[in-house]
């Protein structure tokens, strides 16, 4: 064999192991489960944070924060990921391979009953927005959570807080966990497959969900939480959900790069309450609008009441998830929670 001809071999087998390694990396990213969003394109530091379902209108303002360009505004470069249930979102942060999670506030008080510290930095919501559907068939006989025995209820996953929610409605009417099924069927499509099919007899989702089902006729709204009024009837006062929150430790070791994370989030939360449903529907990645851009519209403009417009905590509102969540969750009945240490508004003050 010629040297010429060798070298060329050789230049073959160097290209054809560069595309395996090159396939192999794009494999390696598509299983991360990183959205199609990218980065912020910020220069400055970077951070990973999950989101319990990045197409959930519950956790619009970080992708919004994303789209408007105010996390590159403030220097940060920020990577969205994506997990359809806040309980997965919380093993990513636990285990080390994201910063933060926008998810419910409420993880915040299990995990310091397990030992861990997390507190929510910016508070983006107030109350749930979550919605119980009942579907056309088992609506005869269930028509409040009195009727929750023997039933099969969705829930995103099991220690997600749907789940919590689900278990709290059912012990407040009187009907202990042991007696229905929660069932873990995720959101979107496989929610309503799950609802069509007879899989479960109703459950907890949010809008776009809630928006579809209610467009195709096929489930009815038995509670509705998305609405500070719904939420004090449901749940006897202000429950706030979705935020931002980080383990303590890297908080208090990167204060500068939290700080222009909230900056960018309140600056969202203010844009969102100056503009409609609409300008915020045509901001956000068009594939998000699955029922349709007017759906999706409507969809927002149902569950914007949850937000706050300053990223911060309501007053009462801790105790409120507290009280929640201790009248079900053997891992908080007779823990001690120090609440002060599941929030901080050190910058929330400072922004805006």
């Amino acid at each position: 064999m010629s040297r010429r001809t060798l070298a060329t071999k050789l230049t073959t087998v160097t290209a054809a192991l560069a595309a395996l390694a090159a396939l192999g990396g794009c494999a390696d990213q598509v299983s991360s489960g990183t959205s199609d969003s990218g980065g912020s394109g910020g220069k400055g530091p970077k951070v990973k944070i999950m989101v319990g379902g990045i197409d959930k209108v519950i956790y619009l303002p970080a992708m919004l924060s994303q789209r408007l360009g105010y996390f590159e505004d403030e220097g940060v470069n920020v990577e969205l990921l994506s997990e359809p249930a806040g309980i997965d979102a919380t093993t990513s942060l636990v285990a080390g391979n994201v910063q933060g999670v926008v998810g419910f506030y409420d993880h915040t008080l299990d995990l310091q009953a397990k030992g861990k510290s997390v507190e929510s930095v910016v508070q983006l919501a107030q109350t749930p927005g979550e919605v119980e559907i009942v579907s056309n068939k088992a609506a005869g006989e269930l028509k409040s959570p009195k009727d929750f025995a023997g039933k099969k209820l969705g829930v995103t996953g099991l220690g997600s807080s749907t789940d919590f929610l689900t278990k709290y409605l059912g012990v407040h009417a009187g009907v202990s966990t042991d007696k229905f099924s929660n069932v873990a069927v995720g959101a979107g499509q496989t929610f309503i497959s799950a609802l069509q099919q007879g899989s479960i007899d109703g459950g907890m989702t949010t809008d776009p969900t809630v928006a579809q089902i209610l467009d195709k006729k096929i489930g009815k709204v038995l509670i509705d939480m998305r609405t500070p009024e719904g939420s004090k009837k449901a749940l006897g006062g202000l429950y706030p959900s979705s935020c931002l929150y980080m383990n303590t430790d890297w908080v208090d070791e990167h204060k500068d790069t939290v700080q222009k994370l909230a900056n960018a989030l309140v600056r969202t939360l203010e844009w969102m309450s100056t503009h409609s449903a609409q300008e915020i529907a045509a901001k956000m990645p068009s594939d998000y609008a699955q029922g349709g851009e007017g759906l999706y519209a409507k969809a927002i403009e149902s569950t914007l009441p949850m937000f706050t417009k300053d990223g911060k905590m309501p007053t009462d509102g801790p105790a409120t998830v507290q009280r929640v969540l201790k009248s079900f969750n053997p891992n908080l009945k007779n823990a001690t929670i120090d609440l002060e240490k599941t929030y901080t508004s050190e910058f929330t003050q400072k922004a805006g």
